[in-house]
């Protein structure tokens, strides 16, 4: 049955900042050319997100890992997941132990596909719900915790290129996210006003019942990585030009995509 409503709404904040003239240490060029282009992109994506985990704060880039995103809020309608949500000082880690198992580039319209393994990400937060999940009634606000485990995360990045200040960059336009993961635990605190015996027992079941829970989630868990990684994304590729990660992707931009 489709979801009458289904909406995300993530607050990021980034800083402006003037893109890269010099490639940095922590980029690796590769060539389209290259028959192993498909092994070096993988080692380059791999050190953007050994670097992306302290942060650049050259560019404004708030730190990966851990992540702090002020607000969240979920608005979903029916199905088995029912919910009114907002989550506040949220705090996701575990993306610094981020490990890149495949990287390709679409030699023609330039769009990433990557696949990557994080072992463990925890979500923490003040929540505040009303509704359903697993057509379990909840309401309550507190403080609550969520760890998916051994999470494997296939991107789609959609891009267009452009030219600015003689380089060439990638605007990434979307990120599309499917994934899978090997467990997941959670915490719920001052479920129905705090009813000890009524908190205990439903945090009980929905851990007992992790994979259901887990698929009923799945449209707000994907929707929100893709936020993340496209914020992330964007932030990163209008500041670092693309000539550093591909040394001659300007032979194959056109002249109608340069920017004025």
């Amino acid at each position: 049955m489709p979801y009458k409503l289904f909406m995300v709404i993530l607050v990021l904040h980034y800083t402006a900042a003037e893109h890269y003239k010099i490639k940095p240490d922590f980029v690796k060029t590769c060539f389209k050319s290259d028959p192993e282009f498909d092994d070096c992109s993988k080692q380059a994506v791999q050190q953007l997100f050994n670097a992306l985990g302290p942060g650049l704060p050259e560019i404004g880039m708030v730190p990966l890992d851990p992540l702090k995103i002020p607000k969240i809020r979920i608005l979903q309608g029916d199905g088995p997941v029912n919910v009114n949500a907002a989550l506040d000082d949220v705090i996701v880690s575990g993306f610094g132990d981020t490990e890149v198992l495949l990287s390709q580039v679409d030699g023609k319209s330039y769009s990433f596909y990557t696949k990557v393994r994080v072992p463990k990400i925890r979500i923490e937060g003040t929540y505040d719900l009303k509704g359903k999940i697993l057509l379990i009634p909840l309401v309550g606000r507190g403080l609550c915790w969520f760890e998916p485990t051994n999470m494997t995360i296939d991107i789609v990045s959609d891009v267009k290129l452009y030219d600015k200040d003689e380089f060439v960059f990638f605007n990434v336009t979307g990120a599309h996210v499917k994934y899978t993961i090997g467990g997941l635990k959670l915490r719920m605190n001052n479920l129905f006003d705090g009813i000890s015996s009524l908190e205990d027992s439903t945090n009980s079941y929905l851990n007992a019942n992790w994979r259901p829970v887990s698929e009923s989630l799945r449209p707000i868990l994907s929707k929100t990585i893709e936020d993340i990684l496209l914020g992330f994304l964007q932030q990163l590729f209008h500041n670092l030009p693309a000539n550093f990660m591909i040394g001659d992707i300007k032979n194959n931009i056109k002249k109608s995509d340069k920017k004025v």
